[in-house]
């Protein structure tokens, strides 16, 4: 079973809805998930649309959302004050029954069962109603979560662990329901973890495999070749085994995005992508008996590339290699091409924390065995070298102001001098370079100095006298620098294009796979 971040941090719910789709669910069990992530359950509820909410005063607008604050126009409110009857139950059905005699809702508080009634806005009108009723006042918790009937004011359940627990919500039905949450549907069931005073984090808690049918159509099209969408789904499969990257931060093993894959249930399944997961069924990707890293990208430009030469650290099986197959096929946006100014340059490299001058030169300084570049340098109007390597060398081109970006490893620069003489030359030492020999002085053979104003200079070196290039400075001419690519993404693993390609061409899930990852095994 994996936990799956939909929604978190930054982007956590006030309140969450949860709808049984259509013909599919008949309601909804409570309770929360054990440390093996077996699902415990304490109650239940017929109705099929129900809305998780954070503790407290909750307004309803007209349009059925919820909001902590009075909306403009017609709202309801549920009160985040209630009467708990006197005593605790051993069962939610006791708590339920005792609070049914009044219109209440079972609640489920620090591991006990609980009768609350009634919902108030103050602290004074639940205290006032407490007297009738017999019991205390429950005031809202910052760790409290209440499920209601979506769009009413009707409470069903509350739930609070004080942070120890987080509620659970498990869709009940024909087997294997799917639910809809923001416009998506998923399998599985769902947990509400709520952080003392914030927000509520939504969690997937799913199967491998049906994560996987919800990766498949988000991170490859499900009417391309079976054998290509069984490979991916080997890869996603092993990714979701091996990856927890967020369980210590958040209590989930993997987000639904780009960060992790792609994930947004099942509704843009195909029968062809929910095949591909069940032909290789608990298969994944093995290198000396452990889970693989299995990285992959859209298309390789013509090449894969070590993932040592992108991130660092030699990793056996992320070998880069030539590939003769994405060229046999159109690939949409294969070629890119992309102009930054230097003062477009100059911005975003300051942006990024670079302590760098204007730019006036940019240039690939190295490439890898494949083709692929390795680093790139920058020079500023002083002169100054900027070089950066690895997988840099690609996002540090990327600007959200400018709505620019380079889309690969594989790429070409122009406007600039290449690393030529024409970026200036050294004096001194082999770190002190000025970018222009304009301003400079010479010292002649008789002694002389002089300002220089040639066009041209001579240095002398081991080899003799050698002419260098025009002493002018290397700021481009025209719109600036303009980069040329093929691909799209990091470059390493499996091309999702390529293993297209080679699908098409007749080879199997386990010849793709093989070929993208130097001697794994699958099983």
């Amino acid at each position: 079973m994996l936990k799956v971040g939909l929604r978190y941090g930054s982007d956590a719910l006030y309140s969450a809805n949860l709808e049984n789709y259509t013909g599919n669910g008949s309601g909804y069990s409570f309770g929360y998930f054990d440390e093996g992530r077996g699902f415990v359950p304490l109650g239940s509820t017929s109705y099929t649309t129900v809305s998780m909410t954070q503790d407290g005063n909750i307004y309803v607008a007209s349009d059925g959302t919820y909001s902590s604050t009075a909306p403009s126009g017609a709202f309801s409110v549920i009160g985040g004050y209630h009467v708990q009857l006197p005593g605790s139950y051993p069962s939610y059905e006791s708590a339920q029954s005792a609070a049914g005699a009044y219109d209440g809702f079972a609640a489920y508080v620090g591991g006990s069962f609980y009768a609350r009634v009634g919902s108030y806005s103050s602290y004074g009108e639940a205290q006032s109603a407490a007297a009738s009723y017999g019991g205390d006042v429950a005031e809202p918790s910052s760790t409290g979560v209440s499920v209601t009937v979506t769009g009413t004011s009707k409470i069903l359940f509350q739930f609070d662990c004080y942070g120890a627990r987080s509620l659970g919500i498990r869709p009940e039905g024909a087997a294997n329901p799917i639910t809809w949450f923001k416009g998506y549907r998923y399998y599985g069931a769902f947990e509400y973890q709520r952080v003392t005073g914030g927000r509520i984090n939504v969690i997937n808690v799913v199967s491998l495999d049906d994560y996987v049918k919800g990766v498949i159509p988000y991170e490859m099209s499900g009417d391309w070749p079976l054998e290509a969408l069984k490979a991916q789904a080997v890869c996603a499969r092993t990714y979701g085994a091996r990856t927890t990257k967020h369980l210590g931060s958040y209590g989930f093993d993997l987000c639904s995005g780009t960060d992790c894959q792609v994930y947004r249930g099942t509704a843009s399944a195909t029968s062809n992508s929910n095949r591909a997961v069940e032909e290789t069924a608990g298969q994944c990707l093995y290198y000396n008996g452990s889970y693989i890293d299995a990285v992959y990208h859209a298309s390789d430009g013509g090449a894969t590339e070590d993932a040592a030469n992108v991130w660092g650290g030699d990793t056996a099986y992320l070998i880069g290699k030539q590939d003769p197959y994405e060229g046999t096929i159109s690939i949409p946006n294969y070629q890119y091409t992309v102009t930054y100014t230097p003062s477009q340059l100059t911005s975003i490299l300051q942006a990024k924390g670079y302590s760098i001058g204007t730019i006036v030169n940019v240039y690939v300084s190295e490439r890898t065995n494949m083709g692929n570049v390795c680093k790139v340098t920058f020079v500023d109007s002083s002169g100054k070298d900027l070089t950066v390597s690895r997988e840099t060398c690609r996002t540090v081109f990327y600007s959200s102001t400018y709505n620019k970006s380079v889309r690969s490893m594989r790429f070409d620069i122009a406007g600039g001098s290449g690393g030529a003489p024409a970026s200036g030359c050294y004096v001194n030492n082999a770190s002190t370079r000025l970018s222009s020999l304009s301003g400079a002085y010479t010292i002649s053979g008789d002694g002389t100095v002089g300002r220089y104003s040639g066009e041209s200079a001579y240095v002398i070196t081991s080899s003799g006298t050698s002419r260098l290039a025009s002493s002018a400075s290397s700021v481009p001419s025209g719109e600036g620098f303009t980069i040329t690519g093929t691909g799209n993404g990091h470059n390493v693993g499996m091309s999702q294009y390529g293993a297209k390609a080679m699908a098409e061409q007749g080879y199997r899930c386990e010849d793709i796979l093989q070929f993208y990852y130097t001697g794994v095994s699958i099983w």
